[in-house]
Order: C-alpha cells, then sequence, then structure tokens
C-alpha cells in the first residue's frame, strides 16, 4: 500500500504565501522608495528655496552696488568738470596780464609810420594786420617783435601795396606767439636746475 500524499494544496499555500511575501516586499519597496523620493523632494525643494532666497538676496546688492556705481559715476563726471572749470580759472589767473603785455609791446616795438587795423587772439597765436609807409618797417617790427620777452615766432602771412588818399601804402597780415608766464617760468626753473 502505498500511500498517496497530495501536496497540491501545500504548493497552492506555498504561492499564496510567496505571493504574499512579493506584495509584502512590493509594498515595503513602494513605501520606502516614496518615503526616500519625499526626503529627497523634500531635501531639494529646501535647497531651491533656499538658492531662490540667496539669488533674491544677491540681486538686491546687485541692484543697490548699481545705484552706488552710477552714483560715483556722477562723482567723477562732477570731479573732471571742476577740475576742468578750476584749470581754467588757474589758466586765467596765471595768465590775465597777456593781454596787457601783448598790447604794450606791440605799441613800443611798432616803428613810426606803421599803422595796426586788426589785433585777434586765439590761445597763444595772435594775427595782426595793418599798413605801412615801406617794406622795410614790416622787417623791422619783425625784428623787434622777436627781441621781446612776451612775443615769438613773429611770421610774415603776405604785405601787399595799394594806395589810400592818393598815397602809396602797404598792408601786411603777421602771425605771432605769446609767451606765457607759466611757459618763461618753467624755462626760467630748469635754466635754475
Amino acid at each position: 500500500m502505498t500511500t498517496r500524499i497530495n501536496l497540491l494544496p501545500h504548493r497552492e499555500m506555498r504561492r499564496k504565501q510567496q505571493q504574499t511575501q512579493f506584495f509584502i516586499m512590493l509594498g515595503v519597496v513602494l513605501v520606502t522608495s516614496a518615503v526616500i523620493w519625499g526626503v529627497v523632494h523634500t531635501y531639494l525643494d529646501g535647497q531651491l528655496t533656499n538658492q531662490k532666497a540667496r539669488n533674491s538676496y544677491l540681486d538686491g546688492e546687485i541692484v543697490k552696488l548699481d545705484k552706488e556705481i552710477a552714483e560715483i559715476n556722477k562723482l567723477k563726471e562732477q570731479t573732471a568738470a571742476l577740475l576742468k572749470r578750476k584749470q581754467v580759472v588757474e589758466t586765467l589767473q596765471s595768465n590775465r596780464a597777456e593781454v596787457v603785455h601783448l598790447l604794450d609791446q606791440l605799441i613800443r616795438q611798432l616803428p613810426d609810420g606803421m599803422y595796426l587795423k586788426s589785433i585777434k587772439q586765439q590761445g597763444t597765436k595772435v594775427a595782426i594786420s595793418g599798413y605801412t609807409q615801406s617794406q622795410a618797417r614790416v622787417s623791422t617790427l619783425m625784428r623787434n617783435l622777436e627781441g621781446s620777452q612776451y612775443l615769438k615766432n613773429a611770421n610774415l602771412v603776405e604785405i601787399k601795396a595799394g594806395s589810400a588818399g592818393g598815397a602809396r601804402i602797404n598792408e601786411f597780415t603777421m602771425n605771432i606767439d605769446v609767451v606765457r608766464e607759466v611757459e618763461s617760468d618753467a624755462k626760467k626753473g630748469g635754466k635754475k636746475g
């Protein structure tokens, strides 16, 4: 007699038990995954929020710095404008006697028989024009101007013959340079050293 043992219910129970274990493990894995995902998500969300706050702070600081840079640039422009004004005032102060010296020297160096028609000055350049009875007097004027301590580089531009009131005259145009006191002081200082 052979005894037969029916193993089907046992296999089925084992299969059900394995299935249950599988679903339990699947549930544990899913719950663990959800917890890990939640923790990672919360951590990354916190990091993102923190980074956004830092970016917002930096943006605010950048705006403040931009305003400060604009103010600094404005101050630099104002400083440059003030320095230009100061330089103009200093130039005017140092050269205020220049016109007096120019007119004085022109009167002193002008030979008899010469008359000035116009005097125009731009910076250190002076253009004079006038009338003379002879061309030799223009040469004398040029030599006299070269001997002046306030004038230099007398340069005849043009001389042409003409007549006025029946008299024969010569009309001339000449350029000269004014020696600025600042330049002459620098030359004197250079000679001493």
